[in-house]
């Protein structure tokens, strides 16, 4: 005769999964609410001028430090947890949060984090330390900042920089467009050369082209008008 003691173990153990998905989840709805508020203060940089930046970035900076609240709340929880039994839970939110920082470090905030204020972007150990969370962990099965986040993250980062070189010409800012080409034509060369193995992080990367693309064709047009300042740097 079976003993039934067998199934009622593992119901305790599935009743004590969900619970840690629950609270995770619990979590990761708040980071995503937050996120959402990043973005759309983000957002606002589409329809300001570069010059008049500096509130918006402000703004974006409050936002982003209250996400940072809840990934620490997200790192006390997940590190009592095998990391990529659970990582799926709060992965898309992580990866969104980085983009937000990634594009207000662009942007020109956050300079403070970075190795020096005019870099373009901050590296996946500047943001690690920004969020007080570790990076690429290889032997540990604790809670970390994957190199396949931090890269879909940039990716995200030139797709919306694509778009911000169509806006910032509606604005009159015709000199963006090329700021915004050379530093996309960049970062898709060094994405070139990654082996990367993530069929998913291998697509997204391939579609940098087609951003890069977009700004081009703007720069072209610009030019054809002879609407770029000179000192631009257009290539």
């Amino acid at each position: 005769m079976i003993d039934h003691g067998i199934f009622e173990h593992l119901q305790a153990k599935i009743d004590e999964e969900s619970a840690v998905r629950d609270e995770l989840h619990d979590i990761v709805q708040t980071l995503a609410r937050r996120g959402r508020s990043t973005q759309a203060v983000l957002s606002r940089a589409h329809s300001t001028p570069a010059d008049k930046l500096a509130p918006v970035l402000e703004d974006a900076t409050k936002v982003i430090l209250a996400q940072k609240e809840e990934v620490t709340r997200l790192k006390a929880v997940a590190s009592q947890h095998p990391f990529y039994k659970y990582n799926g839970v709060w992965t898309r939110e992580l990866q969104n949060l980085v983009f937000s920082i990634e594009f207000c470090a662009w942007l020109g905030g956050l300079s403070e984090y970075k190795s020096s204020p005019s870099a373009a972007f901050m590296t996946i150990e500047e943001v690690g330390k920004f969020l007080d969370i570790p990076v690429n962990l290889k032997e540990q099965d604790a809670f970390h900042l994957t190199i396949e986040e931090y890269l879909l993250a940039l990716i995200s980062m030139v797709e919306e920089l694509a778009r911000l070189a169509v806006n910032s010409v509606t604005l009159g800012d015709y000199s963006r467009p090329v700021q915004i080409g050379n530093f996309i034509k960049d970062m898709f060369a060094g994405f070139q050369l990654l082996n990367l193995k993530n069929d998913i992080l291998r697509k997204r990367s391939d579609g940098i082209k087609y951003s890069v693309k977009k700004v081009e064709d703007v720069v072209y047009d610009l030019s054809l008008r002879n609407l770029i300042p000179k000192g631009s740097g257009a290539a």
